[in-house]
């Protein structure tokens, strides 16, 4: 939808124009205001994780600006700013694999004169289906023992989560006229790597909201240059289809260099990139990895990705959860320093250098629950074209 906008000068001011204008003088502007128009898009972040099995219809819903909003040179809204919503319906999930399911709303935005502007956007959000789960058990249970096929007709789908930083796009709902010189003048030499930091999440989450891995890692790169990198580094992209997880570990065992992982959640949604290099004498147990987001900020045209990197050093059992986890080395810098020096031996890096987030972390645990700690800092590297 087109969000241009233009000036709109009172009657009055028109008088006074054409005098100056015949002079060769330039004219004053008084009372000059802006009309934004309806539709006029706003990105924002949820502030927090919400889930169908706690949220409630008529829960208040906080949102923060994801960019600057500039209108004719002017900023309309600032990034950071507040905005409003609310949940506006809840289901549980239920049984027939029938998943869980939240809907939000966006009601209102804070301007950069501190009124409230009308937003209008709905988003629904859905649990996992486990319809097909269950149709498995129904026809395996009726084959075997046919009385306890209805059973399997009671599992239920998975809770609907809406992680924090989830992003959604709200638009203005009206048109409205603001003055213009109660705003502030949109800075044109402001750096996306700046608005990037000042709102990025300082951890991933897991599916259900618990932080974990803290984001370490900046790129500068367009995509087919930042595949490149990490390719002729030797890294590989992990695998994710199931069937060819289960072939490859039967028959390659100890030589699997894919090895899946987790899905972890930057900006309310899973890694683009998940990347590992294999220790040659341990490839299962031991690996260096990073999960890798695409950002919607950019560098002169170049996109801003960020990553979550840590060393696997062995793998645990927990008995309680019968489930293989790997163990990671403490000192998550390492891990850090290691990929950019890496990338670094193979491809021309630019502009190397170490930034802070807003937010520090000195120490954190995985979302499994292994501790770890840094220095706080993330590396930041641009990866140059190739020929």
């Amino acid at each position: 939808m087109s969000c241009a906008k233009h000036l709109v000068l009172p009657a009055s001011a028109l008088l006074f124009l054409l005098p100056a204008a015949i002079r060769g003088q330039a004219p004053p502007v008084s009372a000059t205001r802006l009309m934004v128009e309806s539709g006029t898009p706003v990105k924002l972040q949820l502030a927090q994780t919400i889930s169908s099995r706690r949220a409630h219809k008529g829960d208040r819903l906080e949102f923060i600006v994801d960019n600057d909003v500039v209108i004719d040179g002017f900023k309309l809204i600032s990034a950071g700013a507040k905005a409003e919503g609310s949940v506006v319906s809840v289901k549980s999930k239920r049984p027939l694999g029938i998943g869980g399911d939240v809907i939000i709303e966006l009601n209102s935005v804070e301007l950069s004169t501190g009124e409230k502007q009308q937003l209008t956007a709905r988003k629904e959000f859905r649990g996992r289906s486990r319809t097909i789960r269950m149709a498995v058990g129904v026809a395996v249970a009726a084959a075997i023992y046919p009385p306890a096929a209805p059973a399997f007709l009671m599992l239920p789908g998975g809770d609907s989560t809406v992680l924090k930083d989830t992003e959604v796009t709200a638009y203005t709902k009206s048109d409205f006229l603001v003055d213009a010189r109660e705003l502030p003048v949109a800075q044109g030499n402001t750096s996306d790597l700046s608005t990037m930091i000042k709102l990025l999440p300082p951890r991933v989450l897991d599916s259900e909201g618990r932080e974990g891995d803290m984001l370490n890692l900046i790129f500068a790169a367009q995509k087919a240059d930042l595949e490149q990198a990490f390719a002729q580094a030797g890294w590989v992209k992990v695998e994710k289809s199931t069937p060819q997880i289960i072939w490859h570990l039967i028959w390659q065992r100890k030589h699997y260099a894919k090895l899946p992982m987790d899905q972890l959640y930057v900006f309310g949604r899973p890694q683009d990139y998940s990347y590992a290099l294999p220790d040659p004498m341990s490839i299962v147990a031991r690996r260096h990895h990073l999960r890798i987001w695409k950002t919607d900020q950019e560098i002169d045209g170049v996109p801003l990705w960020v990553g979550a990197a840590t060393h696997d050093v062995a793998i645990q059992l927990v008995k309680h959860k019968f489930r293989l986890f790997h163990t990671i080395d403490p000192d998550v810098d390492a891990e850090r320093d290691f990929i950019a020096t890496d990338l670094a031996k193979k491809s021309q890096l630019t502009r190397e250098h170490f930034v802070r987030g807003n937010v520090p972390v000195f120490k954190g645990q995985t979302a499994t629950g292994q501790s770890y700690y840094s220095d706080s800092r993330m590396a930041f590297s641009g990866i140059e074209p190739t020929a």
